[in-house]
């Protein structure tokens, strides 16, 4: 990945900005504080490398991905990127909002995965502010998204900001502004972890506790059924710190469901600590969201990732904090809803750690 720092990718891409080609060059950006060094690039406003050292002091990279900027424009999976306008799953790719049904573009089925087929994973965003040094390192990534983008009703203004402060902790605030029209907004971080190394294999054996006693039970489509059921009995149950690979014979592939928080609605609150025995990582999530889904990459199959290295069903897991999926279509979940004049705001506050 070193050849590629700093380096920008001789792409030129359109990004589509209120209806008008702006181009956009499509880079790769560094931040670093103390022991922790994170790359970006614009497209997508994706994460592309987490390096920070292991219980030996080795240093290693533990978000899977790839090592070029075309390697992200080609990859299915939204590896290390925001995702939106609506993130996971909209029921029949379809709902109605203060009287008017919209129709939204499938592409899981009938359905709608991540914001759609060109979802925000897939756009080139600018880069608002890049602030390499002082107390705070930072980088803002900002994208218009126009009226009727892959079906979702008014314009969006977006911005992503990505922040390392003192002591291993990164910051990604998500926030959104409705211009003209309602819509609804559920923006997901989904970088792939895994705390032994992107190239170490699968994580059933990190340590994982998730701070949610209910989740949202789902249809064979990974739809909600509008029901919220007690994690306790169930291998959802992650209530303890035990192992990935302790209950997952127990699903048909793996985990891939939202869990219902505890704490209070729009706090910050902890979502999840995951820990890996063999190089001594701990990964602590906190976020003001009400829901987390917790994905054990399923669906990532002989994916050639990083120095040729091929990534596997379970080779990591994501906590992607989030609105519930379906939303809105489903008015017993909090409202997803936001109206112009309003403010969306999404805070993830990683913090990593060595354990002994």
């Amino acid at each position: 990945m070193a050849k590629i720092s700093f380096l920008f990718a001789l792409i030129a891409a359109f990004a589509i900005a209120n209806g008008s080609a702006t181009k956009e060059e499509v880079g790769i950006y560094e931040l670093k504080k103390g022991d922790l060094s994170v790359k970006f690039t614009n497209w997508g406003a994706t994460i592309v490398q987490v390096v920070l050292p292991d219980k030996y002091g080795k240093l290693g990279d533990i978000a899977l991905g790839y090592d070029s900027v075309q390697e992200y424009m080609n990859d299915t999976s939204y590896v290390g990127s925001i995702v939106g306008r609506v993130a996971n799953r909209i029921a029949g790719a379809q709902f109605t909002l203060k009287g008017v049904h919209y129709k939204l573009i499938p592409n899981e089925g009938k359905n709608m995965l991540h914001g759609g087929p060109i979802g925000f994973s897939d756009v080139v965003w600018k880069v608002e502010k890049y602030k390499k040094d002082g107390h705070a390192p930072s980088i803002v990534f900002a994208y218009d998204s126009y009226d009727g983008e892959q079906g979702f009703p008014g314009a969006l203004k977006v911005t992503v900001a990505y922040t390392l402060l003192p002591g291993n902790k990164l910051t990604v605030t998500m926030k959104a502004k409705a211009l003209n029209k309602a819509t609804p907004v559920n923006l997901a971080q989904h970088t792939y972890w895994n705390l032994g190394n992107h190239n170490s294999g699968d994580i059933l054996s990190e340590e994982v506790q998730i701070f949610a006693s209910q989740y949202t039970p789902v249809d064979s489509q990974l739809i909600p059924t509008g029901e919220f059921a007690s994690v306790k009995g169930t291998p959802y149950d992650f209530l303890k710190s035990h192992t990935v690979g302790s209950r997952i014979n127990k699903l048909p592939s793996g985990y891939d469901i939202n869990y219902v928080l505890d704490g209070a609605p729009g706090k910050i609150k902890k979502v999840a600590v995951v820990k890996d025995k063999k190089s001594g990582r701990v990964m602590e999530l906190l976020t003001n969201q009400p829901g987390v889904q917790f994905y054990t990459a399923n669906f990532l199959k002989d994916v050639k990732g990083k120095g040729g290295y091929v990534y596997q069903p379970h080779g990591a897991l994501c906590l992607e904090t989030q609105g519930f999926p379906d939303s809105v279509n489903h008015p017993n979940f909090p409202s997803t809803i936001i109206y112009p004049g309003k403010e969306y705001k999404h805070i993830m506050l990683f913090k990593f750690s060595i354990s002994s």
